[in-house]
């Protein structure tokens, strides 16, 4: 295939990119320097237009094709952002910043995307308009929702956009997919329970907060286990356990207790929420306590379309000769919010066997490189092929 062939040819300049990426990581909104580096790049491709800025520091550049007869308009989306993780590679690239680190692989999504592009601005054999959309604070962020917000989905007309992510165990190159719920919507409680403390001799003077929460903690595995039907997906992990005494004798005031809920519907988000705050008041007031809850909702599910789907695996396929069936995932993606606006689909290409996402000894494989670029160009000349 034509495009493979060229990314074979731009492979060794797309790693100085992406390895000039990973040695300069950059957290949430802070990706000045990458953005930068995108919006110069996008420039030297000869890019219709390159605008900085949206969504505070997300770059989109805009590419033309022979004609636009279709009237067709795609988004193809990279996130740019690293993780608050200090590097343990060992690799004459890795991360010259403490505590940043490209765990995830966004320094591969953005070099494989700048790929894309440049292809895509040399030939221009496509009939319509690509929008290439560099994201920030995709880890937690909300990067893409503040995108959105800032009315990109409208400023350029785009009526459908793809995504992608590299995934570890999967062969170098190779795709997966799924249509409708794929990634889980994520939210995180905050409970603060208080009773009245005391000394740890006197229990019975004291409305012991640990013992309270310690209940709190178990019965909220009942939304799990009890509440939800057993076909569904709920996770709800309590993480951190705080008492507002360190002391060997003081039976504390207060307990924070922190934790996230993971689900794949609405109508199970809802529940969730719903059945935390009764479980939490509920013991706070059988132990004759009181309960604070800070239910947060954070990415919803990010959904696939079907059409779009159907028609992102048989590029996939076109480009390494099949396309898998991905497994549901109970992380988030706030590709989410770009899907909420426009139909559209989200890819996992392989990354081989490195450490999963989010450890400190992870790395993006160069040698997927090829596969990447050519789906998203792909994407844009089967989707919007030339007279």
């Amino acid at each position: 295939m034509p495009v493979k062939n060229r990314f074979a040819e731009l492979q060794a300049e797309i790693t100085e990119w992406r390895r000039d990426i990973h040695q300069n990581p950059e957290i949430l909104f802070e990706t000045h320097r990458t953005s930068a580096l995108v919006a110069e790049k996008l420039g030297e491709f000869g890019c219709d237009e390159v605008v900085t800025g949206i969504g505070r520091t997300g770059v989109v550049g805009v590419i033309k094709g022979k004609a636009n007869g279709s009237g067709k308009v795609i988004g193809l989306r990279a996130d740019m952002d690293a993780l608050p993780i200090n590097e343990a590679t060992g690799l004459d690239y890795a991360s010259k910043t403490p505590n940043a680190m490209h765990a995830c692989g966004h320094d591969g999504h953005t070099a494989m995307l700048l790929g894309a592009a440049k292809y895509l601005a040399e030939t221009r054999n496509f009939d319509g308009t690509v929008v290439v959309i560099f994201q920030p604070a995709e880890e937690g962020g909300g990067g893409g929702r503040e995108m959105c917000e800032d009315g990109m989905m409208e400023r350029w007309g785009i009526q459908e956009v793809y995504g992608m992510h590299n995934w570890p165990g999967m062969p170098v190159g190779s795709f997966a997919i799924r249509p409708g719920a794929f990634f889980a919507a994520t939210d995180q409680f905050d409970i603060t329970f208080e009773g009245r403390g005391g000394h740890a001799a006197k229990p019975h003077e004291t409305v012991d907060t640990t013992v309270l929460a310690s209940q709190a903690v178990l019965a909220l595995q009942t939304i799990a286990s009890r509440n939800a039907d057993p076909v569904d997906q709920v996770v709800v992990s309590v993480t951190s356990f705080e008492t507002s005494s360190k002391a060997f004798n003081v039976i504390p005031q207060k307990v924070q207790i922190k934790g996230t809920v993971r689900t794949m519907s609405a109508e199970m988000r809802a529940l969730a929420e719903q059945r935390i705050g009764e479980i939490c008041n509920g013991i706070a007031t059988t132990f004759g306590g009181t309960a604070d809850i800070r239910y947060i909702r954070g990415y919803p599910v990010m959904v696939n379309t079907e059409a779009e789907t159907e028609f992102a695996a048989k590029v996939a396929a076109s480009v390494s000769g099949s396309c898998d069936e991905a497994p549901l995932v109970m992380g988030g993606e706030d590709f989410a919010f770009m899907l909420e606006e426009r139909p559209g689909a989200y890819i996992l290409v392989g990354n081989g066997d490195t450490a999963m996402v989010h450890h400190p000894e992870y790395n993006f494989d160069d040698n997927a490189i090829p596969a990447g670029c050519s789906w998203w160009a792909e994407i844009v000349e089967q989707r919007m092929p030339a007279a």
